[in-house]
């Protein structure tokens, strides 16, 4: 049976159910023939999609997305998406949306509980906390990153705080959620990450990196710090005295149908730019977000090098540093 045509499935993202797939004349073995030649799907129990369009969906957002579809086809309570799933509507980012569960929150439920792949928390929303957001129900940004902050601990709370304020919303709305949630577990965690967020940080892994350097206890951190030199100018991630930390990628290299061996010449021009000016550099990379202990000891090394060398004064730089507003 081919899906892409059929009417409920057009309207599900793709999507029809077991209940559905009877109702159109398939009787129990013919659905899981299909199941079994590989011709569906099965994105969760008792729902399907067409394999091919299965295969067209990248791991990140399309699959993840087309879970909570699913997972809303079989939902019979009312609810609203919360935590990971909300934070992956809202586009802020998840520490790893291929394996997270589907959350949803509802009111007048007591705890917590995971039936079947999605995760349902009982908790109080107000109705400023509860929206629409690419037509889905969802909780509100400012709640999503304080949850995220709450269950995931403040690294990705940070994460999930930084997007928040980039995205628009004020720190004092953050604030507000979580005082609200003073009793709550993970609240401390979330308080930290909310006074720590910044908006200028631009991506998931410099959040978690600018979270590895708060853990060297060498102050706040900047982020994009600006250095101009005549007509160029290079946006350094974070910094600490004259210390650089660079959060680095792979998806940085080889994308756009440019050349990986173009972006590494263009990466390489850059360091030598930013040392230029008597500063050390680190790269952080998505494997030292995961060996933190490691991480940190190889970065104290290299900072306390960059010391040795250069001291911590930027003043001597002053003709040349640029600053964007930090709107947090």
């Amino acid at each position: 049976m081919d899906l892409t045509s059929y009417l409920p499935a057009v309207h599900q993202h793709g999507l029809i159910t077991w209940r559905q797939a009877l109702a159109a004349g398939l009787d129990p073995d013919a659905i899981r023939r299909l199941v079994v030649t590989g011709e569906w799907e099965r994105v969760r129990r008792g729902v399907y999609v067409q394999r091919s369009t299965w295969e067209e969906l990248d791991d990140f957002r399309g699959r993840p997305l087309t879970r909570i579809h699913a997972a809303r086809l079989v939902l019979e309570v009312g609810h609203h998406l919360s935590h990971d799933s909300a934070a992956l509507v809202h586009r802020i980012g998840t520490p790893d949306p291929r394996t997270a569960l589907v959350h949803v929150t509802r009111d007048h439920v007591r705890g917590s509980r995971i039936d079947a792949g999605i995760k349902h928390h009982g908790a109080v929303t107000t109705a400023s906390q509860r929206t629409q957001a690419d037509g889905l129900p969802v909780l509100s940004l400012a709640r999503t990153a304080v949850d995220m902050a709450r269950e995931h601990g403040p690294a990705h709370g940070l994460a999930a705080c930084d997007a928040a304020l980039r995205n628009g919303v004020s720190r004092a709305e953050l604030v507000k959620v979580a005082t609200a949630m003073h009793h709550w577990r993970g609240i401390r965690g979330a308080r930290v990450a909310i006074e720590r967020a910044d908006p200028l940080a631009e991506s998931y892994l410099e959040s978690l990196g600018r979270w590895l350097v708060w853990q060297l206890g060498l102050g706040r951190p900047e982020c994009q710090f600006g250095l101009r030199d005549g007509d160029r100018t290079v946006w350094c991630d974070i910094r600490v005295g004259r210390h650089i930390f660079e959060p680095d990628g792979l998806l940085k290299y080889g994308i756009d149908g440019k050349p990986a061996r173009e972006d590494l010449w263009r990466e390489k021009t850059r360091q030598d730019f930013i040392t230029g000016f008597k500063l050390g550099v680190s790269r952080i990379t998505d494997h030292d977000t995961r060996n933190p202990e490691a991480a940190l000891r190889r970065f104290a090394r290299e900072y306390a090098t960059t010391v040795a060398r250069y001291g911590t004064d930027i003043s001597d730089l002053a003709p040349y540093v640029v600053r964007r507003r930090n709107a947090g």
